[in-house]
């Protein structure tokens, strides 16, 4: 269903891929932050925030029939990059536990806020569902 793809010049990915070529049906999640039900941010902390807003987008995948592995690209936007960066080993260590070895291609960004107030996270992506049967 996927296929990765690096030019043979390019250094070694690590933690997403440069490209994938997919095929099936596409599913577009909107930006998903660390909340609840109740709409209400979960937390302060930047790793639980991160691997929360993960975990909201892997929800919408399941939701649409499809699974981790059918994740093609994410873009993450993050208001603080060291907060980001010093949360590196605990965000690492939830998304193997979550998506194992598999890694999209993958964007982040820094940017001056977010939607919600106490929000420093809010991931989109983009998954290849299999055909319906």
């Amino acid at each position: 269903m996927t296929k990765l793809v690096t030019p043979a010049h390019f250094p070694k990915a690590r933690g997403y891929a440069n490209g994938i070529i997919a095929s099936g049906r596409t599913l577009y999640i909107s930006g998903q932050i660390a909340w609840d039900k109740d709409a209400r941010i979960v937390t302060t902390d930047f790793a639980t925030q991160f691997l929360t807003a993960l975990d909201n987008v892997i929800a919408v995948v399941r939701e649409a029939g499809g699974g981790t592995e059918h994740l093609v690209k994410l873009l993450a936007f993050v208001t603080d990059l060291e907060g980001y960066r010093a949360a590196q080993r605990a965000i690492g260590e939830g998304w193997r536990a979550r998506m194992g070895k598999h890694y999209p291609a993958m964007s982040l960004v820094k940017v001056a806020g977010l939607l919600e107030p106490g929000a420093l996270v809010e991931i989109e992506g983009v998954a290849m569902l299999p055909d319906a049967k």
